[in-house]
C-alpha cells in the first residue's frame, strides 16, 4: 500500500488549496528552473529510466515517446498537446487532477515542452468539463502573473506559452490524431499513420500527445528521481497510478495507489469491500469501457497492472477505471449499452467500424432479449474480429473488445437466456 509521503497528487480530493500558494506549500514548482537547466537529454533519459508508461490507456513508455521528437528544429516549431478529453465511460481520474491539483499538470507541461523543444503547449479539454476548465484557466492565469509561464518561464531561460482548447464532447477526439484535427478546427476524424505526430502532428509540425496524468507526474519523478518512481510496482509496470473505482463497491473513489497492487487490496483498503460481499461479485471491467470484461471470481487475486491483466486475464489496465458489477447487473445488457455508446461515437470514416458497430449493437440488442439464435453468438464474435484491427484508429478495437470479453467469459449466461426465451415462446 502506498504511503502518504509517496503520493504525487496531494490534493486529489480538494481538501487543500488548489491555488499556486497551496501547490507550492505541497512541494510543487520547487526547483523547476534547476530541472530545466539539467538539459533536455537528462530529462528524457530520467523519464525513460523511471519506467513511466502512458496513463491514457495504451501504456506506451513516456520517455521513449518524448525521445521521438526531433533534436534540432528544421524551422518548424514543436508542440506538446495534452489529451484531457477523458471521454471513456468509467474514466474520471484526469478530472480530479484538473480541478483540484492543476499545478501538477501546468508544471509538467513546462518541463515536458522544454524536453521536446516546444515553446507552446495545448491542453485539449473534454467538452463537458466546464468547471475543470475554469479551475485550470485560473491556475494558468496565476502562473502567468507569477512569471512561471510566458517569457523566461519560472526563471529557466525558456519562453513557454500554455493554451486551453475546449472540445465539443466527441469521444473520437480522445484519439490523438482526431484530437489534432479538432484542435486545428477541422472535423474530429483520425488520421492515417504514418506520418506519426512526432514527424507531422499539429499544423504539420512535430508534436507529442500525452495524457494528463502522464504529464502531471513528470515533475515529481524528476525531483525525486527515476529510481524512486521505478521502485513501485513490478518490472515494466512501474510507479504510482490513479485508479478510478466505480460501481458496486461500498465507497466508490479515485485513489492514487502503487501499480501491481492486487484487486482485493485495492477494493478492501479504499472502497470498503464489494457491495453485498465478495460472493456477490459478478464481473469487473478493469480499465475503462474499452477493455474486455472479466468474471468476478478471477479478480480478487488479480494484479492491477498492464502485463498481468493482458497476459493472464485477456483484458487490460487501460486507464485503470475499475467498473465493478455485482450480481444484480444484467451483464448482457451492460455490454449492449457499451456497444450502443461505440456505435454512437464512431466517426464513420472506416467501413468496418461504421457498419460493424451498428451491426454489433443490433445483435447485442437481440441477445439482451434472448431473441437471437445460439449460432449467432459465434457469428457476432467473428464480426468483432472483422472490426478489430481493421480500422484507422482503435475505436474499432474498443467496440469489439467488450463484446469479445462477454462471449469469452459469459457465454453460458447468453445461451441460458436464449433457451429460456425459446422455452417461453414454445409454452405459449
Amino acid at each position: 500500500m502506498l504511503k502518504d509521503e509517496d503520493r504525487i497528487f496531494t490534493n486529489l480530493y480538494g481538501m487543500h488549496e488548489r491555488t499556486l500558494a497551496g501547490a507550492k506549500k505541497r512541494g510543487h514548482w520547487d526547483g523547476t528552473a534547476g530541472i530545466i537547466q539539467k538539459g533536455r537529454d537528462w530529462i528524457v533519459e530520467e523519464m525513460k529510466a523511471s519506467g513511466l508508461r502512458g496513463r491514457g490507456g495504451a501504456g506506451f513508455p513516456t520517455g521513449l515517446k518524448w525521445s521521438f521528437m526531433p533534436k534540432e528544429s528544421d524551422g518548424r516549431p514543436s508542440y506538446l498537446v495534452v489529451n484531457a478529453d477523458e471521454s471513456e465511460p468509467g474514466t474520471c481520474k484526469d478530472r480530479e487532477i484538473m480541478r483540484h491539483d492543476p499545478h501538477t499538470l501546468i508544471e509538467g507541461c513546462l518541463i515536458a515542452s522544454f524536453a521536446m523543444n516546444a515553446h507552446a503547449a495545448y491542453i485539449y479539454l473534454r467538452g463537458e468539463y466546464i468547471r475543470e476548465r475554469e479551475a485550470l484557466q485560473a491556475a494558468i492565469d496565476e502562473c502567468y502573473d507569477a512569471g512561471l509561464l510566458g517569457a523566461n518561464a519560472a526563471g529557466s531561460g525558456w519562453d513557454f506559452d500554455l493554451y486551453l482548447h475546449h472540445g465539443a464532447g466527441a469521444y473520437i477526439c480522445g484519439e490523438e490524431t482526431a484530437l489534432l484535427e479538432s484542435l486545428e478546427g477541422k472535423k474530429g476524424m483520425p488520421r492515417m499513420k504514418p506520418p506519426f505526430p512526432a514527424g507531422a502532428g499539429l499544423y504539420g509540425c512535430p508534436t507529442t500527445v500525452n495524457n494528463v496524468e502522464s504529464i502531471a507526474v513528470a515533475p515529481t519523478i524528476l525531483r525525486r528521481g527515476a529510481s524512486w518512481f521505478s521502485g513501485f510496482g513490478r518490472q515494466n509496470n512501474a510507479g504510482t497510478k490513479l485508479f478510478a473505482i466505480s460501481g458496486h463497491v461500498n465507497n466508490p473513489c479515485v485513489v492514487e495507489e502503487e501499480m501491481s497492487i492486487t484487486f482485493r487490496e485495492l477494493i478492501e483498503t479504499h472502497c470498503g469491500g464489494i457491495r453485498g460481499g465478495w460472493e456477490n461479485l459478478q464481473a469487473v471491467i478493469p480499465g475503462g469501457s474499452s477493455v474486455p470484461v472479466v468474471r468476478g471470481e478471477l479478480m480478487p487475486d488479480a494484479i492491477m497492472d498492464f502485463d498481468y491483466l493482458r497476459g493472464e486475464l485477456g483484458s487490460g489496465l487501460g486507464t485503470a477505471a475499475v467498473i465493478v458489477m455485482d450480481r444484480s447487473v444484467d451483464i448482457v445488457k451492460a455490454i449492449w449499452r457499451l456497444a450502443k455508446f461505440y456505435k454512437h461515437e464512431s466517426c464513420g470514416q472506416c467501413t468496418p467500424c461504421r457498419e460493424g458497430t451498428g451491426w454489433m449493437m443490433r445483435v447485442m440488442e437481440r441477445l439482451v432479449k434472448g431473441e437471437a439464435a445460439i449460432e449467432e453468438i459465434d457469428m457476432l464474435f467473428e464480426v468483432t474480429k472483422q472490426v478489430e484491427g481493421h480500422t484507422i484508429c482503435a475505436l474499432g478495437d474498443a467496440a469489439a473488445w467488450p463484446i469479445q470479453g462477454l462471449i469469452r467469459n459469459f457465454r453460458g449466461e447468453i445461451e441460458d437466456r436464449i433457451r429460456r426465451n425459446g422455452a417461453a415462446i414454445a409454452a405459449e
